[in-house]
């Protein structure tokens, strides 16, 4: 069924027009599109360096653009390779465009794994246009390639493959010749299970269909001559993970995130990591998570706990930066400080009360005391007149009218006596009996 080259390789496509995904970087006239572009297989071509999570097409792009412009291809493994492995490349792909004619496509996998002085080897054969690299990268460029080399390259970011992306690639694998060929037949919950156990991942969701498929085919399962059907039981049983139940547009989308967001308010913790858990072992996107646990810190927690907001939003930024599978901890940390610090929606009710009152009506002129005074005239119609500023008092807050006449003694903001802002309860009565609100 399998074969001995992996699904995942012999799925590659060879040319550009199988890519799945990716189409910002496909459209008419892009740098990729460009270079593979046979018409140019002997004209210089920028060198460009691709980054993106794994399984996203960073070799098979590569491929696909050497075999449609009809460049020589050279594959390199930063793991593996030397310093004198770069330069003999160097010097092969010179001696065949001096010779020949014939340009080099020199790709490079994993290049934050080079040393400075293994991408120092690197310049001379970019430089001069005797290789056209396309390095691929999962590390932010900006901190795992040399400047030089950035500086003469394109950087070109992938995406994670969408499930529409997956769900092409994995039907494509089960009728194609180089894949299962028809000799198998894939529930559509089983299909549904590998999208969703892939994340975005292309190698892995092929490589989980050819186990799954595996399982499926084997003798005590089937009679002589029976087709068989990859279940979801049998992509659980192949990828060794349970498959949860969940749908990223469906209820247990919503229901899930409700249980873990609700979690978190009831500062029970240990059930807002478990809720946290099954989204993240189910492929939730993990902005979305990152983005619950900043509103949470907003409408739970607030003057109760300000650094609550501070983590969290530090949280989405870590996500953002070194991604999926580590994001997982910055998100579990937010998760459990925002569970385990003091509560407090006040300000969420401060905003939602004010904001009603003006969709009702309930604004007012500004008083006249509190009008620009700056632009031509103000002072004429007496803006800024009998302004006292709080400065000039050794309090640093003086009695006067700050809310239009309409609105006067309207109270929004009513913190509680809990975690921090019981000092904020406190300091707000003696500044409302100054204002001579109390």
């Amino acid at each position: 069924m399998s074969g001995q080259t992996p699904l995942a390789v012999r799925m590659r496509p060879i040319s550009l027009d199988e890519v799945a995904g990716q189409q910002h970087l496909l459209r008419p006239g892009s740098p990729i599109m460009t270079l593979a572009d046979p018409a140019a297989k002997t004209a210089s071509s920028v060198s460009m360096i691709l980054w993106g999570p794994p399984g996203t097409g960073k070799t098979t792009l590569a491929q696909a653009i050497a075999r449609s412009s009809g460049r020589r291809f050279v594959e390199l493994s930063a793991i593996t390779a030397g310093v004198k492995d770069v330069r003999e490349v160097m010097q092969e792909a010179l001696n065949q465009r001096d010779l020949y004619g014939q340009s080099t496509i020199l790709f490079l996998g994993e290049i934050h794994r080079f040393t400075k002085a293994q991408q120092d080897a690197l310049l001379p054969g970019v430089e001069n246009g005797w290789v056209i690299l396309i390095a691929a990268t999962t590390e932010n460029p900006s901190f795992s390639v040399i400047s030089p080399l950035l500086s003469r390259s394109l950087l070109l970011t992938l995406k994670p493959l969408t499930d529409e992306d997956i769900g092409v690639l994995i039907d494509r694998a089960v009728a194609d010749p180089r894949g299962l060929n028809g000799r198998a037949e894939l529930e559509d919950t089983a299909r549904a299970a590998l999208i969703r156990l892939a994340s975005g991942d292309a190698r892995r969701a092929l490589t989980g269909l050819e186990a799954a498929a595996a399982v499926a085919a084997s003798p005590e399962r089937l009679t002589e001559d029976e087709t068989p059907t990859i279940t979801d039981d049998d992509v659980a049983q192949a990828v060794d993970r349970a498959l949860l139940r969940y749908d990223r547009q469906g209820d247990e989308h919503y229901d899930v995130i409700s249980a873990f967001i609700k979690s978190i308010r009831g500062s029970d913790v240990d059930a807002a990591v478990h809720y946290l858990a099954r989204m993240i072992e189910a492929g939730e996107d993990p902005r979305f998570i990152a983005r619950r646990l900043v509103i949470s810190a907003s409408e739970d927690i607030g003057l109760a706990d300000p650094q609550a907001l501070v983590i969290a939003v530090a949280a989405a930024d870590a996500v953002a930066f070194i991604g999926m599978p580590e994001g997982r901890i910055p998100l579990a940390e937010a998760t459990v400080y925002l569970a385990t610090t003091a509560k407090s929606n006040a300000a969420y009710l401060a905003i939602d009360a004010a904001i009603a009152d003006v969709r009702a009506g309930g604004f007012g002129r500004v008083p006249v005391h509190l009008r620009d005074a700056h632009y031509p005239g103000a002072k004429r119609l007496g803006h800024g007149k009998g302004y006292r500023y709080p400065h000039d008092n050794d309090a640093g807050i003086v009695p006067q009218q700050y809310l239009p006449d309409e609105l006067q003694g309207r109270r929004y903001y009513q913190p509680k006596a809990l975690g921090g802002e019981r000092e904020v309860q406190a300091r707000l009565e003696r500044i409302r009996r100054i204002l001579g609100e109390g």
